[in-house]
């Protein structure tokens, strides 16, 4: 018997401000809402009160960003997918952004331990002129504490609209995935970002974005290996590797502010929420 969880957030644009509803079932809550920006944009901090999901466990959060609203979303602190006995544990966000709404899902790493059977899904579905900014930043294992990553399954997936998917099935069992050089050649962290909107951008517009991100990524493969592409004309995305995860997360937020100013031009404050 696992836990089933729901956490339906409702962002709506009223007089300048962004304001949420939700509504819950299960172990899913709202720690806290913060207007660190001003009113137009909407902090909020999401928690798992058992501390991390195991096999048989079902999370689902969907997120409804209406006309013209700002969300910005993230955790205190790691997803955990622990060891299973057999049965899988999922989490499923779905994103819905209203015309001109804007979204940054920003949750700290997961970490996949040893044994687990992970399934870790977000879809956006992005109406004309809606923004999203997203990312997710993945441990396999815990090998700073003797536990690497020997057994178990991650199964990730990203997708906006029907434009672009992102699906992999990381298995401990496959060595030439984990340890080849055209895997993740012996790093055990891996990273996406994600900048999308409901319209395209122009050619000129998508080459600015891109410069302006390669100009902040390493130029060699160590701290961090990582390259930015835009695989259709509406979304952006920048990829990373590392063995540990601190050095992609310091990069990912400093990509995240580049892109944030570059993009939307705001500043990026710090991120105070997640020491809530």
């Amino acid at each position: 018997m696992g836990w089933s969880a729901r956490l339906h957030l409702r962002y709506a644009a009223t007089a300048g401000r962004t304001t949420l509803a939700f509504e819950h079932d299960g172990p899913l809550r709202v720690l806290r809402t913060l207007y660190p920006e001003g009113a137009g944009i909407c902090h909020t901090v999401l928690v798992h009160p058992p501390g991390g999901i195991v096999g048989g466990d079902q999370l689902s959060v969907q997120l409804d960003v209406g006309a013209g609203a700002h969300a910005l979303v993230t955790t205190p602190g790691a997803t955990r997918f622990y060891r299973t006995e057999g049965a899988p544990a999922t989490q499923t966000v779905h994103v819905r952004l209203g015309a001109g709404a804007r979204l940054e899902w920003l949750p700290q790493e997961t970490i996949a331990y040893p044994g687990c059977l992970a399934h870790n899904a977000l879809q956006a579905d992005l109406a004309p002129d809606a923004a999203l900014l997203a990312w997710e930043i993945s441990a396999l294992g815990l090998p700073q504490a003797d536990a690497p990553f020997t057994a178990g399954v991650l199964h990730q997936r990203m997708a906006v609209d029907e434009v672009w998917l992102d699906e992999g099935r990381l298995d401990a069992a496959d060595r030439w995935l984990l340890d080849g050089a055209p895997g993740l050649a012996g790093r055990r962290c891996l990273a996406t970002l994600v900048l999308a909107q409901g319209t395209a951008w122009s050619p000129q517009e998508r080459e600015r974005l891109l410069e302006t991100v390669r100009a902040h990524l390493p130029a060699s493969l160590e701290p961090v290996a990582a390259g930015a592409t835009c695989p259709q004309a509406r979304v952006l995305v920048v990829r990373g590797l590392a063995p540990m995860v601190e050095p992609l997360m310091t990069l990912w937020q400093r990509l995240w502010a580049v892109l944030r100013a570059a993009a939307w031009g705001l500043e990026a404050p710090p991120l105070r929420l997640w020491r809530v």
